[in-house]
């Protein structure tokens, strides 16, 4: 099911090289007890893969990192035989243990990892599937039967990520039949800790809609993406859909969507803004019942700048710690991953940390102990999927 690798010689040293040109600037980004700032856990032509994509992470209940990633066999595209891989760090993340499988469906499209930690220490994954012919043009055009289009998966590991559950379809209780496409996360999902919903697992997610009878839109415009959550209050046994923006009037138009708990137990939604007519590409929305509603429709952060792409956000824990919200820079390329901090729950956001100023595009933010924080980003010296990279964070350069 693997097939060809795409210059790994090239990619290796390519991977050799951002390592070394992001030590030069690693002072800031160190953690100040491992001296490791930078790893690389996935390098695009090796391990039996093209390329890899769409990091995800999480910190486990006995403190190891498990680095999610699609593993692609046919190169960069979005569609064909993609794989859940995972990789484990037991050190912080200065180390990889080598590449794990966690999902392959054959030939077929098997992604978007959003995985989340329970109370209990178990890890529960949600990804989506679609057959390895069906493109992304073709789901949102309503082209593709529900068999081959977008279905939803869920499988757990009780022993630390270590062995997985067979995957499990939970299609039925998370995707609506008059949605097309449709994509949990990515990256991690989160769990509530505080309130009456704590213990919940709300995962964010996105979805298109079909245009209204008498269109002559064919439902690939970007004003048909739309956002929605899921939420399980029993670890991922059962789940439901949360709130739902399905408005098509083109001024945000909701994407790929990350979620964290603030302090006060409102959970924070920030979303990628696939080509909306609003100034700015990213927007927010809060919500006070656990993801069930939405307080407000999302609203731009212009102060976020950078282009469309996915991002992360993280409510550090720690005396003082801030909102972060990882994601390139640059306003008109996929280029300057950029931690950013904000001290009044997402209202205003301030740059505090650049990582590099080289190509990078999606990342995941996680708390790797009390004074660090990790992102898993993808990056490269001449384009952004050459590999996905780690970098510790003190969370003291972050204030």
């Amino acid at each position: 099911m693997r097939l060809h690798l795409l210059g790994g010689s090239a990619f290796v040293a390519g991977a050799a090289a951002l390592v070394a040109a992001a030590g030069t600037g690693v002072a800031a980004a160190q953690d100040g007890q491992s001296g490791c700032g930078v790893s690389v856990p996935y390098t695009a032509g090796t391990e039996g893969y093209s390329a890899f994509r769409i990091p995800a992470i999480v910190t486990t209940k006995s403190g190891d990192l498990l680095a999610f990633a699609e593993g692609r066999s046919d190169g960069l595209g979005d569609a064909g035989n993609i794989d859940t891989v995972v990789k484990r760090s037991t050190d912080g993340g200065c180390t990889w243990e080598p590449l794990k499988v966690v999902q392959d469906s054959g030939p077929n499209t098997s992604g978007n990892p959003a995985p989340v930690v329970t109370a209990s220490g178990r890890i529960v994954l949600l990804t989506t599937y679609n057959a390895g012919t069906a493109t992304e043009t073709a789901i949102l055009r309503g082209q593709v039967p529900p068999e081959d289009s977008r279905r939803v998966f869920e499988q757990y590991s009780d022993d630390d990520g270590t062995t997985w559950s067979a995957p499990r379809e939970i299609t039925a209780t998370t995707k609506l039949p008059s949605w097309r496409w449709y994509a949990t996360g990515p990256g991690h999902a989160t769990l509530l800790t505080h309130g009456r919903y704590r213990g919940r697992l709300v995962v964010p997610a996105n979805h298109s809609i079909a245009p209204p009878a008498g269109s002559s839109d064919l439902g690939s415009e970007a004003k048909y993406y739309g956002g929605h959550d899921l939420y399980s209050d029993d670890e991922g046994r059962t789940w439901h859909i949360g709130y739902v923006d399905d408005d098509a009037d083109g001024q945000i138009n909701v994407n790929e969507t990350t979620a964290t708990e603030l302090r006060d137990g409102r959970v924070y939604f920030n979303t990628r803004d696939q080509n909306g007519t609003a100034p700015g590409n990213r927007a927010a929305a809060y919500s006070l019942d656990g993801g069930r509603t939405l307080q407000t429709p999302f609203q731009m952060q212009p102060a976020l700048v950078g282009p469309v792409v996915e991002g992360s956000v993280l409510q550090a824990y720690g005396s003082g710690a801030p909102l972060l919200y990882s994601g390139p820079a640059d306003p008109a390329k996929r280029a300057v991953m950029t931690v950013r901090a904000s001290r009044d729950g997402g209202a205003t956001w301030q740059p505090v940390l650049t990582l590099s100023q080289l190509p990078a595009a999606y990342s995941d933010l996680v708390q790797v102990d009390a004074r660090t924080v990790g992102v898993l980003y993808e990056t490269g010296t001449a384009g952004a999927n050459e590999t996905i990279t780690f970098r510790r964070v003190a969370l003291r350069d972050l204030h």
